[in-house]
């Protein structure tokens, strides 16, 4: 593995993320990849795979030369339409995408339970 490249994506990566607002499971979650594997990308012990990568870049709206470190004369992807839910989860808060990346791993009884608890709690707040 070339540990200057993989350095300079993850710093790169992270710079991004950022600017753009999201947590490292954010970005992990749009790309398809875990968190801890995301994370080891971001401290350069990793690269990704050329998918990956073009995902990367897509989520971020880097263009790769950018996370490559390859200077100006490359061109970012095209942007990438989003569906308007994925637009809405961008303007999220961290703690809200969290809840959510947990809420969608219950049953369905489980949900209904965990709304009810949420009821229960906006009727104490009155």
């Amino acid at each position: 593995m070339d540990t200057e490249l993989a350095s300079m994506l993850g710093a790169a990566s992270r710079a991004a993320r950022v600017r753009m607002g999201l947590t490292q499971a954010d970005v992990a979650e749009r790309i398809g990849m875990a968190s801890e594997v995301y994370g080891r990308l971001e401290r350069g012990h990793m690269l990704p795979s050329v998918q990956n990568l073009r995902r990367l870049c897509m989520v971020l709206n880097v263009p790769p030369h950018e996370l490559l470190g390859l200077g100006e004369g490359f061109t970012a992807p095209p942007p990438v339409k989003e569906k308007a839910a994925a637009k809405n989860r961008e303007e999220d808060t961290p703690e809200m995408r969290r809840l959510m990346r947990n809420l969608r791993k219950l049953t369905t009884v489980q949900l209904k339970l965990m709304n009810l608890i949420a009821s229960a709690m906006q009727h104490k707040k009155k």
